[in-house]
């Protein structure tokens, strides 16, 4: 971009961290919204938690200490990513609130936006969605330390999004999501329709602040 280039939304990185309790719709949502952004023009990846675990942080198993050192590995990517103009997607549990905002707090320092996003599904629904069989193995006695179950999760207290998810489409969350990055000057008041519209993983957005409300599902 040369200094006559007038930059847009579409130009304007941003890391959208999901966080929220196994099976509770993360990825799906991302994945929904990563196709609506890019058809509308901007740059976006998506980093996956397994991916990540597979490649990035092979090793590190799932003790706290390990579980920080993941979500910080992460951070940095997706900084990095977002500080040069890429719409990061992390749909990442990130269980703790210390890494959480450890996470913000890099990117504050390096003048990068980052937004948080709670998928608030219960575990109730999570365990019978149970997209990985985490919760019937973590129930048959064959793991554990399963966040939510066994292993703490620290929900979010002040999120960007909360989203309540019970019965509703994928593509009520995304758009919900994608009424927020508008809201922030990251994306086009305009929403433009990416797949079908009839996918259902998931209930009731809030926004915090109470400056807005939909409905979703995750």
């Amino acid at each position: 971009m040369t200094d006559h280039e007038e930059t847009t939304v579409t130009d304007l990185g941003a890391t959208i961290w999901l966080t929220g309790l196994p099976s509770a719709g993360k990825t799906t949502i991302a994945r929904a919204l990563a196709a609506t952004l890019r058809d509308g023009g901007h740059r976006v990846e998506v980093l996956d938690g397994d991916e990540i675990r597979e490649f990035l942080s092979a090793g590190l198993g799932f003790s706290r200490e390990d579980r920080h050192t993941n979500v910080q590995r992460i951070g940095f990517v997706a900084e990095l990513l977002a500080s040069n103009g890429v719409k990061v997607l992390v749909p990442v549990i990130a269980p703790y609130a210390d890494s959480r905002e450890a996470v913000r707090k890099r990117h504050e320092q390096n003048g990068t936006r980052y937004l948080e996003v709670h998928v608030a599904t219960p575990v109730e629904v999570c365990s019978a969605r149970d997209v990985k069989g985490l919760y019937a193995k973590q129930a048959a006695g064959e793991i554990s330390g399963l966040t939510g179950v066994d292993d703490p999760y620290e929900v979010p207290t002040t999120p960007d999004l909360r989203i309540e998810t019970d019965g509703r489409t994928v593509q009520e969350s995304a758009a919900a999501l994608h009424a927020l990055l508008a809201e922030r000057e990251l994306a086009s008041d305009a929403l433009v329709a990416a797949g079908p519209q009839s996918t259902s993983i998931g209930a009731p957005l809030r926004r915090e602040g109470g400056q807005a409300s939909g409905r979703s599902t995750a």
